[in-house]
């Protein structure tokens, strides 16, 4: 057995992309934007997964400077994060949560305050079927027609 440290590999920069990525998370935050944008800026040059290499380091960044905005944290590493996978899955998490808050009000607002069980189950729809869900609640009247709208859903 043989023990490496990553903080004892040497210069990011002479280290190859997948160790380096390594030691990014291992570096001072005062060191880490600088050696990010290095490893970006390899992993164009390289063509080695280019988009692989941008999820990982955007992934370890966000981790690590977490109080940054969206803005500043692009702006730290010189890039565009709309083409990663981590914001479009961040996106995607935040029109989901926004769509059901809305259609919980509604509904609240439309028949008052609804059962637990009924919350959990609209809770597990998917961002489809919660914007079908808003345009349907314009028409129900009581708890049934919410309750037959979710047991026609899942038939």
């Amino acid at each position: 057995m043989h023990r490496i440290y990553l903080d004892e590999l040497g210069d990011i920069e002479q280290l190859p992309l997948w160790v380096g990525l390594m030691v990014l998370t291992t570096l001072k935050e005062s060191q880490a934007p600088a050696a990010a944008r290095n490893l970006l800026t390899r992993s164009n040059q390289e063509n080695s997964s280019n988009e692989m290499i941008l999820e990982m380091i955007t992934t370890i960044m966000m981790y690590r400077f977490e109080n940054l905005t969206l803005r500043e944290f692009q702006v730290m590493l010189g890039i565009s994060l709309e083409i990663s996978r981590a914001y479009q899955e961040i996106k995607q998490e935040g029109r989901e949560e926004s769509a059901l808050n809305l259609v919980m009000r509604q509904l609240t607002r439309r028949l008052g305050e609804l059962p637990e069980e009924l919350k959990n189950n609209i809770s597990g729809l998917s961002l489809n079927n919660l914007e079908n869900l808003g345009e349907a609640l314009l028409d129900f009247t009581s708890l049934q027609d919410l309750q037959t709208w979710l047991s026609q859903l899942q038939n």
